[in-house]
């Protein structure tokens, strides 16, 4: 008898802001939540209340998804949301990447990401009102 391979898919999720409702299809969701600073907060080396932004962020969204009946894991990342996908993939090879953002400087970001990222690493990346088909 031969075992078959069933392939779930891997969706890297990178939460620019507050959770905003996305569908994803089932399988692994990896949510991560760049530690975004102003320009001079990181210059001075004041990464405490971004970091700790970040880390609600995370949270607010792992609550979300759970409620929505996904489950998913997530972290902290780079305040380089570009780096924070690098340093998530080796880890978690997502087959998916979704840019989540809904305040108009994140929507801003988000778009300029899509196309960043998409040439960067070749995935396919999406903003999350463009998102993924829900499996059936």
């Amino acid at each position: 008898m031969t075992a078959t391979s069933v392939h779930t898919t891997s969706v890297l999720v990178v939460a620019l802001d507050a959770p905003i409702p996305v569908e994803l299809p089932k399988g692994e969701v990896l949510v991560v939540a760049p530690a975004l600073n102003s320009w001079l907060r990181h210059w001075v080396s004041d990464e405490d209340a971004a970091r700790s932004r970040a880390e609600e962020r995370a949270a607010a969204w792992l609550d979300r998804l759970e409620r929505a009946g996904v489950h998913a894991r997530g972290h902290v990342g780079d305040p380089d949301p570009l780096q924070a996908i690098a340093d998530a993939l080796p880890a978690f090879p997502a087959d998916e990447i979704v840019i989540a953002g809904r305040s108009e400087p994140s929507m801003r970001l988000a778009e300029k990401l899509v196309a960043q990222a998409g040439r960067r690493f070749r995935l396919p990346v999406v903003r999350a009102e463009q998102s993924l088909p829900a499996a059936a």
